[in-house]
């Protein structure tokens, strides 16, 4: 009789650890399966996120160089006419992340600033020039810079900057309802997001 009690009580030790490390196992291969699936998606995203945008502005220049002594003066000028195609993006694959398969949270620790490019097509008209002042090379790359650098102020306070950040938002939605679906966190700057709607009042 007590051979047969000892050997249901080793047979119960052994099952309830069978058990025991059964589900053990399989919940470390589903958060291992969790976690790959978690970088595949952040994979997915990490695309440029692109608002584009296009502007047309006119701009006119004029130079006067004085010669012997200011009496003799020769001027040049010209009638600018820009067109320019601008792009607003964030390179998601130089941002930083870390899985925390234990805790169960994506921890985003850094997203990269937006990138502008500007490539203007520039046109001169009415270009009119006295023989001891011409036009060459310094001047258009002046004209050049100096345009890039208005069009860049003018962007930066439009609507554009505003529509690529939503779209970086748009990309991150995509991680929290995959993380929640799962029962995980979505975590950045310290800070948990309960909901889709919380990450429209991202800081970034």
């Amino acid at each position: 009789m007590r051979k047969f009690l000892l050997g249901i009580l080793v047979s119960l030790v052994c099952f309830f650890g069978y058990e025991y490390f059964k589900n053990q196992f399989q919940e470390n291969e589903n958060l291992l399966q969790a976690s790959n699936l978690i970088e595949k998606e952040i994979k997915n995203v990490s695309k440029l996120v692109v608002s584009e945008g296009s502007y047309a502005k006119v701009y006119t220049y004029e130079n006067t160089e004085s010669f012997v002594f200011k009496f003799l003066l020769a001027r040049k000028k010209a009638l600018i006419v820009v067109n320019a195609k601008a792009n607003v993006s964030y390179d998601l694959r130089k941002m930083k992340y870390e899985v925390d398969a234990e805790q169960k949270t994506l921890r985003i620790t850094h997203i990269p600033d937006p990138e502008l490019h500007i490539n203007p097509d520039i046109k001169y008209y009415d270009v009119t020039q006295d023989y001891l002042n011409q036009f060459d090379a310094k001047d258009y790359n002046k004209i050049k810079g100096k345009i890039n650098s208005d069009l860049r102020d003018q962007i930066k306070n439009s609507v554009l900057m505003k529509n690529a950040e939503n779209r970086l938002i748009a990309e991150l939605q995509k991680l929290f309802v995959l993380t929640s679906s799962m029962g995980w966190t979505l975590q950045y700057n310290q800070e948990n997001f309960l909901t889709a709607e919380d990450l429209k009042n991202l800081n970034l």
